[in-house]
């Protein structure tokens, strides 16, 4: 993850430059600024965001390494397709969008709201965000006929997933299909990280025995956010948009080609179009392109060259790289070494 003094230099470079110093940069400082002033740098905020932004200052640090933890998740889940997530964030990670309503836009909707809930979380548990801390509810004994307690600092995910609602889902302002499609894909990311919450105990007892337990709610590890975010990608459900008879805009989305009203569930990710190649580099799909990529020459996987390529061929690149080895003392008193050398081959797409 980015530090916050890395994030201020992405988002506002010129209240970075004020700040630094060479040493720690204490986020005081940044509130001390005025809310305005940082909340105005920001590109990208809706308008409801930047409310939000100037009311709450000292979060808005946190819900910037919230969804850069999930543009870096998704760049970890996708290193090896054509789409590698390599154009998210590049402007700020606040106005994002992928313009086609594809599976990877789900996928990055889902990330980025469970990245920020994450953050938001953990801030709180750690006591660097004001008006939360630990779930004020985890406290006394749930159940004393099986001897354990609620102790320690259960992780407020309540908290966290309500404020990664309100920031992110403050973008969709445009009543259209979209929306529905944006507003799903977040909140299906939010439901997946509350059920992968832990309860985690410590015994208490005499030699070790385990007369009493203290019990508190731990968040997962990202990383295993992004394995079942992944899971959910592949079997994304392609959905079309269903509108009331007398209003225009549509009111919820079924799943396309369905008898009925059949609706997506809760923890799918929903998408309205097909997904481009991701072949050619192209702004408006989010496409980067393949061309330099590396591949592997002999694999038939998506990494594979013959995939990831496209069907344009790639370079071969051959390196040979020399080292001291096999390294012995000799009486008295000089080392003699061997010299080694190994060859390998790279293979970017043309």
């Amino acid at each position: 993850m980015c530090s916050r003094s890395a994030l201020l230099s992405v988002y506002y470079p010129q209240i970075f430059l004020i700040l630094t110093s060479g040493s720690y940069l204490a986020l005081s400082s940044v509130v001390a600024l005025g809310a305005n002033i940082i909340c105005n740098k920001i590109p990208g905020l809706a308008p409801r965001q930047r409310a939000l932004c100037q009311s709450r200052p000292d979060a808005i640090i946190v819900i910037g390494e919230g969804a850069q933890l999930g543009i870096n998740e998704c760049q970890y889940q996708f290193r090896y397709g054509r789409w590698n997530c390599s154009a998210l964030g590049e402007r700020t990670v606040f106005g994002q969008e992928l313009r086609v309503g594809s599976k990877e836009a789900a996928f990055t909707y889902a990330i980025t709201a469970a990245g920020v809930a994450h953050a938001v979380t953990t801030a709180c548990s750690q006591g660097n965000l004001n008006q939360c801390g630990c779930d004020r509810e985890k406290h006394g004994y749930h159940t004393q006929e099986e001897g354990w307690k609620w102790g320690g600092c259960s992780a407020d995910i309540k908290y966290g997933v309500e404020f990664s609602r309100r920031f992110v889902d403050a973008r969709e302002i445009r009543k259209n299909a979209r929306r529905l499609m944006n507003l799903h894909n977040n909140e299906a990311g939010r439901k997946i990280l509350e059920e992968r919450t832990k309860l985690e105990c410590k015994c208490h007892g005499v030699s070790g025995s385990c007369t009493t337990r203290t019990c508190w709610i731990t968040l997962p590890k990202f990383r295993e956010i992004g394995y079942m975010l992944k899971e959910r990608y592949s079997e994304a459900v392609q959905v079309e948009p269903v509108r009331a008879s007398r209003l225009r805009q549509p009111s919820f989305l079924r799943l396309k080609d369905s008898r009925g009203y059949q609706k997506p569930t809760d923890t799918d990710l929903v998408y309205l179009e097909r997904s481009p190649n991701y072949c050619e580099e192209d702004r408006a799909t989010g496409s980067t392109g393949t061309r330099g990529r590396l591949c592997n020459g002999t694999s038939t996987q998506t990494v594979g060259c013959n995939v990831m390529c496209c069907g344009r061929g790639y370079n071969t690149h051959h390196y040979t790289r020399v080292w001291q080895c096999n390294c012995k003392f000799h009486w008295c008193c000089f080392v003699k070494c061997n010299t080694c050398s190994e060859t390998s081959e790279l293979f970017t797409c043309k």
